[in-house]
């Protein structure tokens, strides 16, 4: 009774609880349960504290052996009404791991049938779905078709919403298809008339917009390469980028709207001296450079336009990784890559016509691409909030847009549960989250999950060099926070020790090859960076045979793996962690271990919102030493010496006491690449300049 009334629950409804509580952790198996709580008790307006002690409860006695406890398992009707058991039953599969065994067995197979159920469309068809005449790190697609992927994103009827959005501060609207392809077509009406030709780089350096979906789509309808720039960038950043790509124009905006202050945007983009610039919302006050175009000047009258046909090795888009040092990768995206894009989002996502689709996000990551591709090819409806998502006006914005995946990154998580913004909203619509971009902890995302009544999370992790995920989960397996359940259809994964051999722990590589999968980069040796002295799984002589006779004519011993540079621990059921960064991994006192397993320690520490934790060598030599970067919860009246002696105690008792902290350093915030990623680099180079 005591824990439910610290919980916050008022006295006589503890008391009822009480009895209810007590009945069921009795009277039903764990599982079943837990389902009960979430599906008849639990609800998204009970404090926090009350399901997070419930859960705690529920899996007091349960074995580590079997692997995470889940939070949320699919009923029979459920499953049966997903994307995955469609394609199942119409390959005449039982069950999920024979699913995704014969989507690697069969990649070929695979792809077509995918394509299909897509309706990707092709202005000529392709001869031969795959050719590994080159080898897998040069798998050739789509042998002789032209198409361009964008005729694929006008498949639902005109009348259907395309895109919900809402201006900060401003109401909710919205756009049909019809009206998002006329304005497409104006888009490459326009391109053309200003005298640039396919293949031609076009920059966009814009918030997420419907004009910025607008553009993007109509420079790859017109046959040209978007050239993806997060409009968060200085000045330099975007210059490198614009130089790399060659770009003959750009696509920008006079001023942002965020958090109620005007953010140049434009004379950032005259301060990186790029091409011919067409400015959106420039006023009367707006100086424009000689020879910029205002957006109304820029748009074509004419409505109507045929989609340029390319071969399915042509560029469509050039992103950036989001490194910290040095010149990022430029990496192409092809006709194909936004295949993988839509392929995900159907299979692992379960979108379905109709759905509609949040995830807030930037052109100059590749999710921006992504959200576009795997919502319109899917025919469902993206979300744009131009607003910050911290706040509870965006959760506002989710409630009334109807939304039913919301992808996330995790710190936005850690946001929301550390201010309790989302508290008395109805996010009763969502069927399901995804969560990408850095590694989850599972008390908040165990919170995400209580939002909406206990809906399935989707972890979703992989790269602009993949178009998508290598690891992931579905919705027709049971989901425990912060972990995967699978490799992602149509390629597989394998985890190697330092030694090269298979383990449970250690490095993950890619097991090529996949659409999607990139084959070149504009400035780095495509085969150095991803290749050069892996790993070779050998394979066994039937599965040589098996994809001998299915078009994988690089029938060789063995399979070069694809290094992606995450580390994976493989749990006792079958499900997957994510470790961190190959990179973000340290030596403590003989003992390897990973940041994120550090952080993620951590991070369930009172008063902690969330932490980075760094290796520094001492400049006389010696053991390396652990420093925690810590941002505290608002409010917290702790002492970074109080901070220090409860982090250390966590460590000791949940990871090892052999690891011992340096040193503890408060921040407001910790610094993120524009992807939202945490630069371990950053860090480690600042508190290289203190003296230990």
């Amino acid at each position: 009774m005591a824990q439910l009334l610290i919980c916050g629950i008022e006295n006589h409804i503890a008391t009822q609880l009480l009895t209810q509580i007590n009945q069921l952790l009795v009277a039903l198996p764990t599982i079943e349960c837990w389902q009960y709580f979430t599906q008849h008790l639990l609800k998204p307006e009970h404090p926090w504290a009350l399901h997070q002690l419930l859960y705690t409860e529920t899996f007091a006695d349960w074995d580590e052996k079997q692997g995470p406890p889940p939070a949320w398992s699919p009923s029979l009707e459920q499953i049966q009404s997903t994307n995955i058991a469609a394609l199942m039953r119409k390959q005449a599969i039982a069950t999920y791991p024979e699913l995704h065994a014969w989507s690697c067995q069969h990649r070929d197979e695979f792809w077509q049938i995918m394509m299909r159920r897509l309706g990707i469309r092709f202005q000529q068809n392709y001869t031969q779905i795959l050719d590994l005449s080159q080898g897998v790190e040069s798998p050739q697609w789509l042998i002789n078709a032209r198409l361009n992927i964008v005729e694929s994103c006008f498949q639902a009827p005109d009348s259907a919403i395309a895109i919900v959005f809402q201006p900060e501060g401003g109401s909710l609207d919205t756009l049909t298809y019809g009206e998002l392809r006329s304005l497409v077509n104006q888009v490459s009406n326009g391109l053309v008339e200003l005298g640039l030709r396919p293949g031609d780089a076009i920059a966009v350096v814009l918030p997420m917009t419907v004009e910025a979906v607008v553009i993007y789509l109509g420079i790859v309808q017109a046959g040209c390469v978007v050239v993806s720039v997060a409009d968060s960038f200085a000045a330099p950043e975007i210059a490198i980028r614009l130089q790399i790509a060659q770009a003959k124009a750009v696509f920008t905006q006079a001023l942002i709207l965020r958090a109620g202050k005007q953010l140049p945007l434009y004379t950032k983009v005259i301060e990186a001296q790029s091409p011919k610039a067409i400015v959106l919302a420039a006023s009367s006050n707006t100086q424009l450079r000689s020879g910029d175009l205002s957006w109304q000047d820029f748009l074509s009258d004419r409505q109507q336009f045929q989609p340029i046909p390319a071969v399915s090795s042509a560029h469509t888009n050039i992103l950036f990784s989001s490194g910290t040092t040095g010149e990022p990768k430029a990496v192409p995206w092809t006709q194909t890559t936004p295949i993988k894009c839509a392929v995900d989002g159907h299979l692992h996502q379960d979108i379905h016509a109709g759905d509609v689709v949040a995830w807030p996000t930037n052109l100059g990551w590749m999710m921006g691409p992504w959200l576009i591709y795997a919502s319109l090819i899917n025919q469902a409806a993206i979300t744009l909030y131009y607003g910050t998502p911290t706040t509870r006006e965006f959760g506002k914005f989710i409630q009334d847009a109807q939304v039913t995946m919301l992808g996330v990154v995790p710190s936005l998580v850690t946001a929301w549960k550390n201010t309790d913004c989302m508290k008395g909203l109805d996010w009763s619509t969502i069927k399901t989250f995804s969560s990408t971009g850095e590694c989850s902890n599972s008390q908040d995302m165990l919170f995400l999950m209580s939002l909406a009544g206990y809906k399935p999370i989707i972890e979703y992790c992989g790269g602009t060099e993949i178009g998508g995920a290598y690891i992931t989960g579905t919705v027709v397996q049971p989901c425990a926070p912060a972990t995967f359940t699978t490799p992602a259809l149509g390629l597989d994964v394998v985890i190697m020790n330092p030694e090269g051999q298979p383990a449970e722990r250690g490095e993950a590589f890619i097991i090529p090859p996949s659409i999607g999968l990139s084959t070149e980069l504009l400035n780095r040796d495509h085969h150095q960076v991803y290749f050069a002295d892996t790993p070779c799984l050998p394979v066994v002589r039937e599965a040589i045979e098996a994809k001998s006779q299915r078009g994988f004519s690089h029938a060789s011993p063995s399979i070069p793996l694809r290094r992606h540079g995450d580390r994976l621990e493989r749990l006792p059921n079958g499900y997957y962690r994510a470790q961190g960064r190959v990179d973000d991994a340290m030596n403590l006192g003989g003992i390897k271990v990973s940041s994120t397993e550090i952080e993620q320690v951590l991070n369930r520490v009172e008063d902690i919102g969330e932490t980075a934790a760094i290796a520094i060598a001492p400049p006389g030599g010696g053991p390396s030493q652990l420093i925690i970067y810590a941002v505290v919860v608002p409010n917290s009246s702790k002492t970074r010496e109080e901070l220090k002696t409860s982090l250390q105690t966590a460590l000791a008792q949940n990871l090892n006491p052999l690891f011992k902290i340096r040193d503890v350093v408060m921040l407001d915030a910790l610094p993120r690449t524009a992807s939202n990623k945490v630069m371990r680099r950053v860090l480690r180079d600042q508190y290289r300049l203190t003296p230990l």
